[in-house]
């Protein structure tokens, strides 16, 4: 069975109530849930979540090693990381870059994404149902 690792960076622990016009009333518990009710069977599910950048260049490297597909909803590093496209480049890891947003509609800052260049694809905009989008392209 394979293992599909969801990597969730920061102020995602506050999904749910953090600006919900923008990023809904879904919980990071819920999704997680969701996605392991749809998975049933089809995959393994390991969920994570960090404020810090140099724990998801960790997971990033270990399940790139692994060879495990990751799907990374790095949040805000997205706009900022070269050390998260580094890992993701160093580990040939298979990587769906996610967003709850869609990020060409917000900030112009936002508009630039240091992870779509090593992702193998990106979803966005589609708010919850983004991660099962991606569980979904995983899996075929």
């Amino acid at each position: 069975m394979q293992t599909i690792v969801f990597l969730n960076g920061p102020n995602l622990n506050l999904l749910g109530t953090r600006e919900p016009a923008i990023y809904g009333a879904t919980t990071l518990a819920d999704i997680e849930a969701s996605l392991r009710r749809r998975a049933d069977g089809r995959a393994a599910i390991v969920f994570r979540q960090s404020n810090h950048e140099g724990d998801l260049v960790t997971w990033i490297q270990e399940a790139g090693l692994a060879g495990q597909k990751i799907v990374l909803n790095a949040a805000a590093y997205t706009h900022t990381s070269i050390a998260l496209h580094d890992a993701i480049k160093a580990v040939g890891a298979e990587v769906i870059e996610l967003h709850l947003s869609n990020t060409f509609a917000r900030e112009a800052f936002r508009h630039h994404s240091y992870i779509s260049a090593v992702a193998k694809g990106v979803i966005a905009g589609f708010g919850a149902r983004s991660y099962e989008l991606a569980l979904e392209a995983c899996l075929g």
